[in-house]
């Protein structure tokens, strides 16, 4: 089997190739052409991996590389993923997060018809939440530009499937997170001040809104899912996340008791870091994963927490 990966080089893009490589996949990265090459997630990798240089910018860059890739599978993970940045370049957002995802499509279509296809939607789609939890059926109501765009890509595969058959899967992936997140969002940013802090490199954290709630999971565990998703006879879409959700308070209280610190003495609000438009609690409900998949995850929040604060501490102490 021949699998394409975009945002390979991403958080969960390097664990779906790291999964595809154990299942004795042939695994092809699709990299933006670019004078620093950021291939740190899958250093331990490279050698194993074959990279085809594409943009989502540009259409025929696409067709060239699925051509060149010929997969069986094609994980579209690439992104502007970064929810706060969607505000200050929300045009550049839809060229890639809504409209990068129609050619990746086009690309197929013209290609190969048999080709399956991954999307990588988002529980941001959901936004100002109509129910709690929220599950497949639940109206969306994105509260960003990233929202947005998500909710049209994630209705373009949606078209093309019921259009011209082609098998178009879609992940409504709720937040995940890893000892490989970036530094920008809010649970890294935490997990590697506290190891600072402790080894006394830094004296505090801000932060912007602590009581917005989330529903995390561990990003290998969800890669799984995509995986999963792609071996069912017919494409559908499906609802990924543990069913729990915590504050961003919490995140912090179990982040600095891991290294046994007191959380109030060292973190500090920032009003700068508060979004235009907040969207307050999201906690997702994964029957239909567990059922038709089999699918459910396998770290806790405790247990995400620890793994990056042990992480982040230890890459910090050297």
């Amino acid at each position: 089997m021949r699998a394409l990966i975009t945002g390979i080089t991403g958080q969960d893009g390097s664990y779906l190739a790291d999964l595809l490589l154990e299942k004795g996949y042939e695994v092809y990265g699709m990299v933006r052409r670019s004078s620093v090459e950021k291939l740190d997630r899958i250093e331990h990798i490279r050698n194993r991996v074959k990279f085809v240089q594409a943009d989502l910018l540009d259409q025929l860059s696409i067709i060239n590389a699925i051509r060149q890739a010929d997969p069986d599978e094609v994980y579209n993970l690439a992104a502007m993923s970064f929810v706060p940045t969607s505000w200050s370049q929300p045009v550049l957002t839809g060229e890639f997060t809504a409209i990068g995802v129609t050619r990746m499509l086009e690309a197929i279509r013209l290609v190969n018809k048999n080709i399956k296809f991954y999307q990588a939607s988002s529980s941001e789609m959901f936004g100002k939440v109509r129910q709690n939890p929220q599950n497949e059926n639940t109206p969306f109501h994105p509260r960003s530009p990233y929202g947005v765009a998500k909710v049209y890509g994630h209705y373009i595969t949606v078209n093309y499937r019921e259009s011209y058959g082609i098998f178009a899967a879609s992940g409504i992936l709720f937040n995940h997170e890893s000892p490989r997140r970036g530094l920008e969002f809010v649970t890294k940013k935490v997990t590697n001040a506290v190891a600072k802090i402790k080894l006394r490199l830094a004296e505090s954290l801000y932060l912007g809104n602590l009581d917005a709630k989330r529903d995390w999971g561990y990003a290998k565990d969800y890669v799984e899912a995509m995986w999963l998703m792609l071996q069912q006879g017919t494409p559908d879409d499906y609802v990924i996340s543990t069913g729990e959700s915590h504050s961003v308070k919490e995140w912090v209280q179990a982040s600095f008791s891991c290294l046994d610190l007191d959380w109030e003495k060292y973190v500090k609000m920032d009003e700068k870091l508060l979004r235009p438009a907040e969207v307050d609690l999201l906690i997702g409900d994964s029957t239909k994963a567990r059922d038709k998949l089999g699918w459910k995850p396998q770290v806790n929040f405790e247990g995400l927490v620890k793994l990056m604060v042990e992480h982040d501490y230890n890459e910090l102490k050297v």
